[in-house]
């Protein structure tokens, strides 16, 4: 149950990180729930392995590289889901932050 509740927030929140940034377009509700579970998936999976690879670069930039790759991540999840357009690295970046920070807010909403 917590995991939906998880899911439904982390959907909600790209949605309106979608809504908020220009530049970024996200077709429906529906899409940013696909968005929500492909940015799960990565999270998950592929981006622990690109944090190891870059973990040298990491050190050195004291942990400020993570805001590179998860940009990159957002690239990915964009290049994936039809529907989900991110037009540029830096749009990404801002959209990962923006989603962290909103995330962050409805999370302690719903607590």
């Amino acid at each position: 149950m917590i995991l939906i509740i998880k899911l439904l927030v982390n959907t909600l929140a790209v949605f309106l990180t979608a809504q908020i940034l220009p530049g970024v377009a996200i077709s429906d509700l529906k899409t940013a729930l696909l968005v929500a579970i492909v940015l799960a998936g990565i999270n998950m999976f592929i981006k622990p392995i690109i944090v190891i690879f870059t973990l040298p670069i990491n050190v050195l930039t004291l942990g400020l590289f993570t805001f590179f790759i998860n940009g990159f991540v957002i690239l990915l999840a964009s290049k994936i889901v039809d529907g989900f357009n991110v037009p540029n690295f830096w749009h990404a970046m801002l959209f990962a932050l923006v989603l962290s920070f909103m995330n962050s807010v409805l999370v302690w909403i719903v607590k």
